[in-house]
């Protein structure tokens, strides 16, 4: 389908790409892992077309298709969320436009019985077909849905895209591209912008998506629910596993223990033969032997060791000073922006040593309580930082909003006073920025690297309360798993958003839910807090919740009539009877899913049929899974209504 063929970058003196080659198929779901700067996104622009590679190239079949979503863009200015979005569609745009005009003159002529009038509805005719083939008539509609996926309300739709903000924006033009329903998806990071419901939808689009897709994310959760390919860069080379990130992993252990225990007993056969050449190469009697064994060891073709890219941060924050028991507290805090209220009269405290996380959709105001929090915000009610607090701020955007014309270096060292300066480049050192590397400035980094230099400026003084908005924005996964440590670690108080379920798990202990103006604490994990909804996500949550509405709708008192009653029994049997049956379609699913991962992942049986079915399998077993929740839910409603 996709051939990228003998790729060769070079970087001053070193390979981004030494000759890299594989192809992507029709309907492949893959996922582009590796180090920040390994060369992930300039490998989607190349794919792309947006950059060319030294050597090599890529080849696409005839009229092929392909949707790019990089990491950063311009954005069109002067449209409706709506009308921005509709502009991906220039041929319908266009058709709708000659058939506006033709409608137009058939309402004012009246020549009837002309051959032009003839030709006028000859045209209308055809202009109707042609929409009908690439699918004119359902715009609407499938705008609607993407937008609604992804976010957006009605009322959004037809306020102009100046209003929002970047991450917003970055939505609308994952809409657009996802619109066009193109041959190939390539998308950097679409899940930086996105709350765990959008990410959820997204998932749910991208694994029915009629093409292929190949993604870079560093949100393991994301990369093992939608891809089934993992390609990984490292030091110039590719390494290509048919599976999905978390058994990637396991292969790849697996790989290079298989390689290293192929290298020693090589090494061993090899040290042999030349110990036996050594010791009887003067001995006449032994010249066939020896030459023998000097042509076996000519033949043997050497075992080489993947070279590996170990290099990662390495750190952890000081000892917190001492600070009060409570260390923010909010009496009837609430903010509005002109007449949209963000939340209102939100009442919590954060003891100190706590770890908690803001979770909600986004506009629901995380983002503006930590502003709040730090100082940045005006708002209504009281909001207390307990005695002897010293904080440090990540904002959301804070990387991108570093100096472009600084070094790394010069970036930290201003930031730095004191004692710390003399330890600026060990820090550095420790957050991968050693050497030369220390010097380049920060416009020629990639946002992984940015995020690194934000995340040294945190280390610059003793903290005990660190308020993280967004933190694994653009890092590597190893670099998120080094900062998840860092801070199970930390022992001061951490408030964190963050929309990433890997980082979230075994960090904090309590949830802050933003919803509907008000602020709700929950006591629990990141999966505790889903699994008290009885659902995966959010969205899910919400739908439930209208089930169990009209469950209520059967009975609307405690006192059953005996025909109430027994109209509830059979209610509950056949509930009951649906999940038995749905009990059997998940193991014979899970089944089903298990026998055809067997076959992807041998060659000889892989096939992209194969591949279609594993997808559709694992969207059928999601399904089922949802529907006996769903279905549990309802029984015990049942039950709870019988007594």
């Amino acid at each position: 389908m996709v051939g990228i063929n003998e790729l060769t970058v070079n970087f001053g003196e070193r390979y981004l790409f030494n000759k890299i080659s594989f192809l992507i198929n029709k309907q492949d779901r893959i996922g582009l892992v590796g180090k920040n700067g390994a060369g992930k996104s300039s490998l989607l622009k190349i794919i792309a077309g947006e950059n060319q590679p030294d050597e090599g190239n890529v080849s696409t079949p005839a009229d092929f298709t392909i949707g790019y979503l990089p990491q950063d863009m311009d954005f069109g200015h002067g449209k409706t969320v709506l009308d921005e979005t509709k502009s991906v569609f220039k041929e319908v745009n266009l058709i709708n436009a000659k058939i506006d005009d033709i409608n137009h003159q058939l309402e004012t002529r009246t020549d009837y019985e002309t051959d032009d009038y003839m030709e006028l509805l000859n045209h209308l005719n055809d202009y109707n077909e042609r929409l009908s083939l690439i699918g004119g008539f359902t715009v609407d509609a499938d705008v609607e849905t993407i937008l609604k996926g992804l976010g957006f309300t009605p009322k959004d739709f037809n306020r102009q895209t100046d209003e929002f903000s970047g991450g917003w924006r970055m939505r609308i033009e994952l809409a657009k591209i996802l619109l066009t329903k193109s041959d190939l998806l390539l998308l950097d990071e679409p899940t930086n912008h996105l709350d765990i419901e959008s990410i959820q939808w997204l998932e749910d689009f991208l694994k029915v998506y009629n093409g292929a897709v190949v993604l870079i994310s560093h949100d393991k959760a994301f990369l093992d629910h939608v891809t089934t390919r993992t390609i990984e860069i490292s030091l110039g080379k590719i390494y290509d596993y048919k599976t999905y990130y978390s058994k990637y992993l396991e292969q790849r252990k697996e790989r290079r223990e298989q390689q290293m225990a192929a290298f020693t007993n090589q090494q061993k056969q090899i040290a042999d033969t030349e110990k036996f050449i050594e010791r009887f190469r003067s001995k006449a009697s032994k010249a066939v032997q020896v030459q023998s064994r000097v042509k076996q060891l000519d033949k043997i073709d050497r075992i080489e060791i993947d070279e590996e890219d170990t290099a990662s941060m390495r750190f952890y924050f000081p000892p917190a000073p001492r600070s009060g028991k409570v260390v923010v507290e909010a009496n009837g805090v609430g903010k509005s922006y002109g007449d949209k209220r963000i939340f209102n009269d939100a009442n919590f405290f954060i003891e100190s040593g706590k770890k908690i996380a803001f979770v909600g959709k986004n506009g629901e105001g995380k983002t503006t309580m930590t502003k709040i929090i730090v100082g940045e915000l005006e708002h209504e009610g009281e909001l207390k930082i307990g005695h002897n607090v010293n904080m440090a701020y990540f904002a959301q955007n804070q990387a991108e909003e570093l100096d472009k014309e600084l070094t790394v270096f010069e970036t930290v060292d201003k930031a730095a006073h004191g004692e710390i300066r003399k330890q600026v480049r060990n820090l550095l050192g420790a957050f991968m920025f050693g050497g030369e590397e220390a010097d380049k400035k920060i416009k020629v980094l990639s946002g992984g690297e940015r995020a690194r230099v934000a995340l040294c400026k945190l280390m610059l003084e003793p903290i005990n309360l660190l308020v993280l908005d967004e933190p694994t924005n653009h890092l590597d996964i190893r670099s998120k798993e080094v900062l998840k440590a860092a801070l199970q670690k930390y022992d001061g108080t951490l408030i964190v958003i963050s929309h990433d379920r890997d980082f979230l798990d075994g960090l904090v202990e309590e949830m802050y839910e933003f919803k509907d103006g008000q602020v709700k604490q929950f006591l629990g994990g990141v999966y505790d807090f889903l699994k008290s909804k009885k659902v995966e996500s959010i969205r899910e949550f919400e739908q439930k919740e209208k089930t169990v509405a009209k469950v209520e709708k059967v009975v609307t008192d405690n006192k059953l009539s005996f025909d109430e009653k027994k109209q509830l029994e059979k209610d509950l049997k056949r509930v009951q009877n649906k999940i038995n049956n749905l009990e059997k379609e998940v193991e014979r699913l899970e089944s089903n899913i298990e026998d055809l991962n067997i076959k992807l992942m041998n060659t000889s049986t892989y096939s992209d049929d194969l591949l279609v079915q594993y997808n559709q399998a694992k969207v059928a077993l999601e399904k089922a899974m949802n529907d006996w929740e769903e279905h549990q839910l309802m029984e015990e409603e049942l039950k709870g209504k019988l007594g």
